[in-house]
């Protein structure tokens, strides 16, 4: 499996401190990485230079060679080598699992067969999944390129498989905020902390119950290149129109708008109309939806007046409310109520 090319293809975003960790891979094994740098048109003069950037082709061309040539997915990370086709088997190994949660377990399960300096472990509590990580040795210099690295390759594989974006609420780092921080937001969506106690990202527990949606033959066309597995994130959410009405049912004050549901899904506004529309349910229709529900609750267990329940679902007078009443169920509010419906 080629190690993630963390960045957009075609801008030069990917810090060079992840490129100097694939050379210091070569260093630990004695062995020139000449031929890898100029198979991702890297000069060997650009290395050295702390704010230098290459593009997430040039990374992933790089890792390619790099992991062949020193037999070692892990790129120098652990104490023994990960053969070419570790991270493969690992996918293969989760592949048949009923829903990602489960998938997910087998995968932090089977790489602690691959190497125990470092476990993965999943662990859900108040309806937040959380996948972390535990350093069992010094990884050295090799640190946080292994840590980055390792949390990319299960979350755009948990991606890939469930065929969805999977918005992370937050990730942390045990580190503190390295000279290339800015790449990080494009790396992780959802908070960023740095000088965390372990590594780790987390994310809505709903995710853990969708199905997978790949076999075999496309875990093969998969492996032949990783570069859509772990840059180009996932347009769809298949939680994210949920995720909008959990928002407007529980927190309205905090949801009334656009950008202020943006804001709490950590994504811009337009994105999040964007993503909406792929799914087929615009954000109006999300407020019409959770309007009419509440208003037709409170019709039929209460007895406030109609202004009263027209404000509380968010109108600011009788007569926008019944109108759009009768649009949304083809009937007044008063003769929902009166029929009892």
């Amino acid at each position: 499996m080629t190690a993630p090319a963390f960045l957009k293809p075609g801008r030069a975003a990917t810090p060079m401190a992840f490129v100097r960790a694939i050379v210091q891979g070569y260093a630990r094994y004695g062995m020139d990485p000449s031929k890898a740098l100029r198979a991702a048109q890297i000069a060997p003069r650009e290395v050295g230079k702390a704010n230098a950037r290459v593009t997430a082709l040039q990374f992933e061309a790089l890792n390619a060679h790099a992991m062949q040539e020193l037999d070692d997915e892990a790129l120098g990370w652990f104490t023994r080598r990960l053969p070419w086709g570790s991270y493969g088997m690992l996918c293969r190994a989760s592949l048949t699992a009923p829903d990602l949660g489960v998938a997910i377990k087998r995968w932090c399960r089977h790489h602690r067969l691959l190497t125990d300096d470092i476990v993965l472990d999943l662990q859900v509590a108040s309806g937040v999944a959380t996948v972390s990580i535990t350093e069992q040795r010094d990884l050295g210099a090799f640190r946080e390129f292994c840590l980055v690295s390792s949390l990319r390759f299960l979350h755009g594989y948990a991606c890939w498989a469930i065929d969805s974006r999977i918005s992370l609420r937050s990730a942390d780092f045990p580190f503190a905020p390295p000279p290339h921080r800015d790449a990080y937001p494009l790396m992780f969506t959802g908070e960023l902390h740095f000088g965390a106690r372990c590594a780790s990202y987390s994310f809505d527990e709903r995710y853990l119950h969708l199905p997978l949606q790949r076999d075999e033959p496309a875990l093969r066309t998969m492996l032949k290149r990783a570069l859509p597995l772990t840059v180009l994130q996932y347009r769809r959410d298949r939680l994210l129109g949920e995720r909008v009405r959990e928002l407007l049912r529980l927190r309205p004050a905090e949801a009334a708008t656009a950008d202020a549901i943006a804001a709490l899904l950590h994504m811009s506004s337009r994105t999040l109309h964007r993503q909406l529309q792929e799914e087929g349910v615009p954000l109006q229709a999300l407020k019409d939806e959770v309007r009419q529900a509440q208003a037709a609750d409170l019709l039929r267990r209460t007895s406030r007046p109609i202004k009263q329940v027209a404000l509380a679902v968010g109108f600011r007078n009788e007569k926008s409310f019944s109108r759009a009443f009768r649009e949304w169920t083809g009937t007044t509010p008063g003769e929902f109520r009166r029929e009892g419906r």
